[in-house]
């Protein structure tokens, strides 16, 4: 299908900078912190409880995630486009009830698609820059700035979307007040401590994941750690951790991680030429 596109760039294109962080490992770790992060707000939490079975879905979720980044960032424009238009007919569909005042909203409020859509970047960025990723602070507002685009896509108006690190800043400061950890996030909480699995599982769930989750709750800021009531280790064991991680990870051959379903940076590479290839490194050049 990616043939017909030959030479189209996407929506980011090889000299963004989404584009060369986005292959990185540590995308999912950053995915897990994104998840508790964006289950402290409880409208979003609900909507998301309300509307699937996240205890037996939850890896299901990520996966659509991770599926839209890559789509997004690595697709063709007409698949970029695509995925946008499947996100938002889904979301219209969708209500959610608040069990406190009988109210009943769309999860497609601009509100409750702003704090994911922020969530998901802050995540992002935190996490790859602590753990190694070379990101000048331009870098890091222009990664910003180039997520206007996928704010475009699932229904927000890029206009009022945070366009550098200080407008992200700010605007955390400004819906902190709203944030709490209800039944809801501690539902979350609890599932990404212990997924429910196979029992044959059960000693990769404590080797692997409990570490992968622990770290990332680790690197969620302090107000995160303060509202579920957890405090997080200092900051520099956090740091060492993530960089720790990071490089474990890096010397996966990207070759063979990139091979996985569904192959996004592979099939952009094809299109593209080689000299497409993501690499932090390429971000200096």
């Amino acid at each position: 299908m990616e043939a017909s596109h030959a030479g189209d760039p996407g929506l980011f294109g090889p000299s963004s900078v989404a584009w060369q962080m986005h292959g990185d490992p540590m995308m999912w770790v950053a995915g897990i912190r994104a998840l508790y992060l964006q289950a402290l707000h409880p409208r979003v939490v609900r909507g998301v409880l309300q509307n699937s079975d996240f205890r037996r879905d939850a890896w299901g979720r990520l996966m659509r995630t991770a599926d839209f980044v890559g789509t997004t960032t690595y697709g063709s424009t007409e698949a970029a486009e695509r995925a946008g238009a499947r996100v938002r007919k889904i979301h219209s569909m969708l209500a959610a009830k608040d069990p406190g005042t009988g109210e009943r909203y769309g999860v497609d409020e601009p509100d409750l698609l702003l704090w994911v859509h922020c969530a998901e970047i802050d995540s992002y960025l935190h996490v790859l820059r602590r753990s190694g990723v070379p990101l000048t602070d331009a870098q890091a507002d222009r990664y910003i700035a180039e997520h206007r685009v996928t704010a475009r896509l699932v229904g927000l108006d890029p206009g009022g979307v945070p366009g550098d690190r200080a407008g992200l800043a700010a605007y955390f400061e400004k819906v902190r007040p709203e944030l709490t950890a209800g039944p809801e996030a501690r539902e979350v909480d609890d599932f990404l401590q212990s997924p429910p699995i196979h029992p044959l599982l059960i000693p990769a769930r404590a080797l692997l994941w409990r570490r992968v989750a622990h770290l990332a709750y680790a690197a969620l800021p302090p107000y995160a750690h303060e509202l579920y009531g957890r405090p997080g280790p200092p900051p520099a064991t956090v740091t060492r951790r993530l960089r720790c991680t990071g490089t474990l990870l890096r010397c996966v051959p990207a070759r063979l991680r990139w091979q996985l379903p569904p192959k996004h940076i592979i099939r952009a590479m094809s299109r593209l030429g080689p000299g497409s290839r993501p690499a932090p490194y390429k971000l200096g050049a």
